[in-house]
């Protein structure tokens, strides 16, 4: 496919960077008019995923984008919100699910979540198959875009030829350099509010596996790597957290992605650094495309003029899936 580069996405004026122009939308962005329905599904450790539904209208769709989350995100996320509305308000029927301990209820196994469960995403796409959708479509933002490269190259020979085209935002498709990113200084405000998040989940679950999560390790946590190296990695199976990140970046599994692909980051994303891209092999890739924009930030893209509520990276998102060849 192709790099792509994007200049003509202006932000406002007054969300001058990066920074700027991720926390705008994060903190004040409010997106109304989604109406889910929850549904909970079982998984096969016995745990649960809640699924959020949303309809385009009453006449269900033949096509279904599912859609994945960030770092401590949900599906009410505004970034969720903002494609969920905009595409069942162009015909396109939406899951948006939850990662386990997100969405607003502790999950009930030892596991949490991380960016590499493709186990669970697997699930997800497994279940909406069963409705009969003819065309499958994923989207993903920030760690739910490394998941689903993750899972359509780890998945690639036995994905179900239903699932068409994925997109996905603002990926650290290499988890360390990001990991690294994000403990500089000028990154602390992000990694302190993912940290505030964690903290009392992780003294929620030792309450139920004292035996296996020491809530005084958390003592120890300073920085996400931290978190990973003394949560993440050993309650799932990796040595630590270099493991973790070498296992699950999305980067190691962009070869074997045969499904239509594109991948939407900005340049001046202050958590996922563009050098961490794998921009020689994308630029040869048959079926993964890049669009790097100028600007727009960490899963920001407000563009300076707003002609009706949606961000520039929701109409690109819209015009993706609607295409007839992507």
């Amino acid at each position: 496919m192709s790099v792509i580069d994007v200049n003509s996405l202006i932000s406002p004026f007054w969300l001058p960077n990066g920074h700027f122009q991720s926390i705008y939308p994060a903190l004040f962005r409010k997106v109304k008019g989604v109406k889910y329905f929850r549904e909970k599904i079982v998984t096969p450790d016995e745990d649960f995923l809640n699924l959020d539904w949303s309809g385009a209208n009453s006449n269900r769709s033949d096509t279904l984008v599912i859609l994945t989350h960030g770092l401590e995100g949900d599906s009410s996320r505004q970034y969720m919100l903002g494609l969920i509305k905009l595409l069942n308000k162009n015909g396109l029927d939406c899951l948006g699910w939850n990662f386990r301990s997100c969405g607003g209820e502790m999950n009930n196994a030892l596991r949490f979540y991380h960016s590499g469960a493709t186990d669970d995403l697997d699930l997800v796409v497994q279940h909406a198959l069963l409705s009969g959708y003819e065309n499958i479509y994923l989207a993903g933002f920030s760690l739910g875009g490394n998941l689903t490269l993750k899972y359509l190259g780890e998945y690639a020979a036995q994905l179900d030829s239903r699932i068409k085209k994925a997109l996905v935002f603002s990926v650290p498709m290499d988890l360390k350099a990001c990991s690294l990113a994000i403990i500089k200084p000028e990154n602390r405000v992000y990694m302190q509010r993912f940290l505030n998040t964690l903290s009392p989940k992780v003294a929620a679950k030792a309450a139920l596996y004292p035996d296996h999560i020491s809530i005084s390790d958390y003592k120890h946590v300073k920085t996400l790597y931290d978190f990973d190296h003394i949560y993440t990695a050993p309650l799932h199976g990796f040595k630590g957290a270099d493991d973790y990140y070498a296992q699950c970046s999305s980067m190691h599994f962009l070869k074997n992605i045969r499904v239509l692909t594109q991948i939407i980051n900005a340049k001046n994303d202050p958590i996922v650094p563009f050098a961490s891209l794998p921009l020689d092999e994308l630029r040869i890739h048959n079926h993964v495309s890049l669009i790097a924009s100028s600007e727009g930030g960490h899963c920001g893209f407000r563009p300076a003029r707003l002609v009706d509520e949606f961000y520039w990276s929701e109409k690109r998102a819209l015009e993706f899936f609607l295409a007839e060849n992507g």
